[in-house]
Formats: structure tokens, sequence, C-alpha cells
């Protein structure tokens, strides 16, 4: 027998892990600044954009020295960039554990044809960072999106190391703590922990990595939205908000709207807070129920954004079928959107925990995930 359905329901249901829930006080009406219709190149125009770059840096704690640009494409976008851009100089390592790590694999391997050591892990494990060599160039995500599993810290990143780390933090930059030291290249999106609009990433650049763009030139041909670099020197321009192509302003404005937000609830550290209470109220939940557990085996490495879960059943454990069930029954009942796994990730369920989603939201959807469960084993008992 099924609990009954739960009497509250979380005020905002809308749990995707990409794009991600708005910032709590989201208005349309915020955005009224936005110079719509005018050049991304005017003087108003450019000045929003070097807003966004210098609140990036002052909120995330960017140092000076290092410089932050707005690309398009995204995430994807940014990371591509630094890819086709700087690799090639040196022999390269590959780090995955997840579906987007192993997808900058193929780019590099198929596309750019280098022959580079990969090493990966399974869904809920961690490539042991401390095995890789950091006189290469390293890729790899700061947290697996679709695992769940992040890295702990940098400390296994030696300071005199000769390659370039490349680090995609989509999912992590604005809610966990990142040594730019360690990050010689480093890029997120606006979509993720500060729910921001698509098709915009930051590609921020150490020195290391700046002096690499300026002293090497890769061997195959680079697309317009690729290039860095003119005449052998960094086109300071991108990082000063002369954007390579025309940006939304109205999702610049968004993005403004997101970091004076971020700043009332107390900056990075106010952010960090958030997204680990939200986690804490899912951890309190599995230790409290034998049926699921999280996908990420390691506590210490466990992703406070990207949350995901696993039945523990055996009937159900590998049951796609199953945790589609769940989440098509919470969809339907308004409670919680998008949460199911990732495509190419076990079975399961994604449930966003990032900064911008509020935890009496995360505590008033759990009870209805319980109910959920017991509703769908009670529906396959009566149609055994």
């Amino acid at each position: 027998m099924s609990t009954l359905k739960p009497a509250t329901r979380p005020a905002n249901p809308r749990f995707s892990s990409g794009p991600c829930a708005k910032i709590p006080t989201f208005d349309l009406s915020l955005l009224l600044d936005a110079p719509l219709g005018r050049s991304h190149r005017a003087t108003r125009g450019k000045a929003k954009l070097k807003t966004a770059i210098e609140e990036t840096r002052d909120i995330l704690g960017v140092p000076e020295s290092y410089k932050i640009g707005i690309v398009p494409a995204s995430d994807t976008g940014a990371v591509e960039m630094a890819m086709w851009s700087l690799l090639g100089a040196r022999k390269t390592t590959m780090v995955a554990w997840e579906s987007f790590g192993a997808g900058w694999v193929t780019d590099v391997i198929k596309q750019l044809k280098l022959d580079a050591e990969v090493l990966s892990a399974d869904y809920g494990d961690i490539v042991d960072m401390r095995r890789v060599d950091y006189d290469t160039d390293v890729v790899f995500t700061w947290n697996g999106t679709t695992s769940g599993v992040r890295m702990q810290n940098g400390d296994m990143i030696p300071n005199d190391r000769q390659g370039l780390t490349i680090c995609d933090a989509t999912s992590a930059a604005f809610a966990m703590d990142l040594p730019w030291d360690k990050l010689d290249v480093t890029t997120f999106s606006w979509q993720k922990v500060l729910g921001g609009e698509a098709s915009h990433g930051m590609l921020i650049l150490s020195p290391r990595a700046i002096e690499r763009l300026e002293s090497y030139t890769p061997a195959w041909p680079l697309p317009k939205i690729f290039r860095l670099t003119k005449n052998g020197k960094l086109i300071d321009g991108i990082f000063e908000g002369a954007t390579i192509n025309t940006p939304s302003m109205l999702a610049v404005e968004d993005y403004l709207v997101a970091l004076d937000w971020a700043r009332s609830v107390g900056g990075l550290s106010g952010l960090i807070g958030r997204a680990n209470a939200n986690t804490q109220a899912i951890e309190r939940f599995v230790a409290e129920h034998d049926w699921i557990e999280f996908l990420a085996k390691d506590p210490q490495t466990r992703s406070n954004t990207s949350v995901c879960l696993r039945f523990q059943d055996s009937r159900i454990l590998e049951a796609n079928s199953f945790a589609k069930s769940i989440a098509k029954r919470l969809e339907a009942e308004g409670v919680a959107f998008d949460i199911g796994a990732y495509r190419d990730a076990p079975a399961g369920l994604r449930i966003w925990c990032g900064g911008t989603v509020e935890t009496s939201d995360i505590e008033a959807m759990l009870p209805w995930l319980l109910w959920a469960f017991e509703s769908e084993i009670d529906a396959q008992s009566q149609a055994a």
C-alpha cells in the first residue's frame, strides 16, 4: 500500500540540471535595463559586458592576472575553443568519469587526432588524479554533471607543472571553491549554477595559458569563433567585453541580475552554503530509506549540485523504465520537473541542488519521491 500524497508541494518544482532554476527573486521586470535593439559594441553594451566580466572575477575570486572572456556556444564552446587553440604543443592527458568528459576525449582523439593518454572511471567513481602526469596538458571536468561525482580539491595538481590544466567547471563555478592557482583554463556557462540563459560561455585563462596562446600555433586551421590571438598576441578585447560574435544583451542583463542576487546571499560562500544545505537534505532522506542511494560511491567526492541517485532494490536497480516512471509521476503532480538521469548514465534520478534552489523546495519534494516510489512498486505488483 502506497503512502498518501503529501500535503505540501514545492513552491518551485524546477530541479533540472541544465538549464537550471532561475534565482528565487527572478521576475522579467528585472531585465528592463537591457539595452535591446542596441549594438553590443556601443558604449552601453560594452559597459554591460565588462561589468559581467568584472563581477564574475570579484565573486569567484579570480586573480587579476587571469583573463575572463565571454564566448559563444555555452560551456561547450569555451571548452572546444581552449582545446583547439592550446592542445598539441605537448602530450595530452584526457581524464573522464562521466559523459561530458568522455565527449572531450572523443573530440581530442577523433577530431584533433592527438595521441593522448586517456584515464577514465565508471559512473559513481572518479579517476585518481594523483596518477596524472601534470607535465602533459590535462583536460578534465571538476564536477561530473551526469555522474554526481566531483573533485574534492586540487591539492594533487603541482604548482611546478609543465603542462596546462584545462578544467570544465560548468556545474562547479559558483557552487564549489575552485583553486585558481591550480587551473590554467577554466570554463563554465551561465545556465548552470546561477540559472542564467543559455548559449553563452565563460573562458578564464591563467598567465601560463596566455603564454601558450602567444607562443604556439596549432597545426590545424581555427574557425573564427575559436581564434583568441591575432599576429601572435592575445586579442585583449575579448576579455574586456568586445565579444567574438553578437551576444544576447537580454541574456547578459539576466546574468548581471543573477550576479547581484549572488552577492545578496553572501557571494561565493553563501552560494556554496545554499548548495550544501540542499544536498544535506537529500543525504538525510537517503539515510532514512534503504531503497535509494547516491550514485557517487565516496561521500568526499559527492557533488553538491548535480546529485545523482539510484534505486537499491535488485529488481529495479538497472531498470530505466522504473526510474522514468518515477520521474513521470513527479512531473505529472507538478512537484519535480526534469529529474531523470542523464541518457548515458545508469538508471536513476538527478536532482539539481545548486544555490538558486531553495532548501524548503527540496524538503517538500522528497516526501513526494517516497510516494512515487511506493506507488510504482504497488503498480508493478498489481501488474504481476
